[in-house]
């Protein structure tokens, strides 16, 4: 660091990841402890609280409390020191082994000629407390807030902790195992209790969170908003209700049950095919299925909120709460996870709910692209997590012949691209092709074979004048296809 980055940092001012101390003193390890907690951050020994220069000499003995402070948390913080001028910068990297906590400082003590012994020269620390970064401050944390940040930091599972509601000789009956063992793939002979706690799913005598969301008849008994609340609204706002369902029973229920809400709410189309014809829903079924067991699977169970679904004329939303689990970020996404519930997702993941971690929303976007559907939007905050997929706004789908996967993106391009009669080489031109045999396969004749394009000339396939335009269901297509476009784009 340089003299002018450092007084750029002074112009800024204080805030979560900058502070100001004229000395080292007794409170210093309270400030790297917060900044340990947080996102880490940088402070300016040697300047005052309104960024004036005080000016310190003495470095290396400095250094030396500095470290004295930094090895007495729990556990030690890593700090990186440099001397610029008269100001020691101290900077807290992004630390690891999250929470941090610090004692209070009792400095040695001089005997009655004002020297300190020897064997009491060392400073002593007592008392751990816990500090985070606030603003501008740091604040002691209180006996909530501890609880709640360890939640945060993944460091005290809620799922595996012991649910002292549920009462196993009671609420483990006929009804609710026999489903749960099926999913499972469990053999019904194995003796509920010990099946239960091979899966883990029984802690010291008590079935865990995860096992009592999971055989639950009203999950709301034990976890008061951990329910899933599904709303039709009449327009693009929330002004006006159609129908509301809440569904609360155990999570594997509460799934189908959403899948269903979803299912029927929802335009669907019929298709032609060989075998006659079948129902095609507006929006891909296998990512909106990967998008509700998502969020059931990493919400967070301690937040005061459902899982809210929505459909609107225009898009269905998928909001879930809580924000990213520790060391997740949204660049992540599609790439990696973290589950928040473990144990959870462990189980969901043996009743073929869930596949492999981290490839949920990549399969989300691929199956909304081989679906010919925009890609959902997800957006993230501190508090909760939004999945919107963009419908037709509100106009019906229209009856798309079968084609497969990779035909789907073609098809779409060239119907799109399609403007009365063109021939084979203005078709082309316009889809910025070159490959006259790829045009004809990927693009070409599967609209020709699904009844999306005709000839101008069918009797002569091969005539110099040939045309392609759309037919009457392609005219269609490509409307509706125009205006998820136009929805995606505003």
């Amino acid at each position: 660091m340089n003299e002018e980055i450092l007084s750029e940092i002074i112009a800024l001012g204080e805030g979560p990841a900058s502070e100001f101390k004229r000395n080292v003193n007794a409170a210093f390890g309270n400030e790297l402890c917060a900044f340990a907690n947080a996102a880490g951050g940088i402070i300016l020994v040697g300047v005052d609280d309104d960024g004036n220069p005080v000016g310190l000499k003495h470095h290396n003995r400095l250094k030396s409390q500095v470290q004295s402070y930094a090895r007495a948390a729990d556990p030690p913080i890593t700090v990186e020191m440099e001397s610029v001028g008269s100001v020691l910068c101290v900077t807290v990297p992004e630390q690891r082994a999250k929470p941090y906590s610090f004692g209070r400082y009792s400095p040695p003590r001089p005997d009655r000629r004002g020297g300190v012994p020897e064997q009491r020269a060392k400073p002593y620390f007592f008392g751990g407390s816990f500090y985070v970064r606030q603003g501008a401050s740091s604040q002691k944390l209180t006996r909530d807030e501890i609880r709640a940040f360890f939640h945060d930091e993944g460091l005290i599972p809620v799922d595996q902790a012991p649910c002292r509601a549920f009462d196993l000789a009671v609420d483990l009956h006929s009804e609710n195992w026999p489903p749960f063992a099926r999913r499972c793939n469990l053999d019904l002979a194995i003796e509920p209790r010990i099946a239960l706690e091979n899966l883990r799913l029984i802690q010291d005598g008590h079935l865990t969170n995860a096992g009592a969301w999971l055989l639950a008849d009203d999950i709301t008994r034990f976890a008061l908003q951990a329910g899933v609340m599904c709303v039709l609204f009449s327009g693009m706002g929330d002004s006006r209700i159609v129908d509301r369902q809440h569904f609360t029973g155990n999570l594997p229920s509460i799934y189908e049950e959403t899948m269903r809400f979803l299912m029927t709410k929802l335009n669907t189309s019929l298709i032609p095919s060989a075998q006659g014809r079948h129902e095609r829903l507006e929006l891909p079924e296998n990512a909106l299925r990967e998008a509700v067991v998502n969020a059931i699977a990493h919400r967070d169970y301690r937040s005061s909120a459902n899982i809210q679904i929505s459909i609107f004329q225009d898009r269905v939303e998928i909001v879930s709460p809580g924000g990213l689990p520790a060391g997740m970020r949204e660049e992540y996404l599609g790439i990696r996870s973290v589950p928040r519930n473990s144990l959870l997702f462990r189980i969901l993941y043996r009743m073929d709910l869930v596949e492999e971690v981290g490839s949920g929303i990549r399969r989300i976007r691929q199956d909304c692209l081989d679906f010919g559907v925009p890609e959902p939007e997800i957006e993230v905050s501190e508090n909760w997590v939004r999945v919107a997929f963009r419908r037709s706004n509100g106009m019906s789908l229209p009856a798309v012949p079968r084609l497969t996967p990779k035909e789907i993106p073609h098809v779409t391009r060239l119907l799109l691209a399609t403007e009365g009669a063109m021939s084979r080489t203005e078709l082309m031109q316009a889809l910025e092709l070159k490959d006259r045999k790829f045009f004809t396969s990927a693009y070409l004749r599967p609209s020709l074979e699904n009844g999306l394009m005709e000839m101008t000339m069918p009797d002569k396939p091969s005539h110099r004048l040939q045309r392609f335009r759309l037919t009457a269901l392609g005219a269609q297509v490509r409307l509706f296809l125009a205006g998820m476009s136009s929805n995606n784009h505003p």
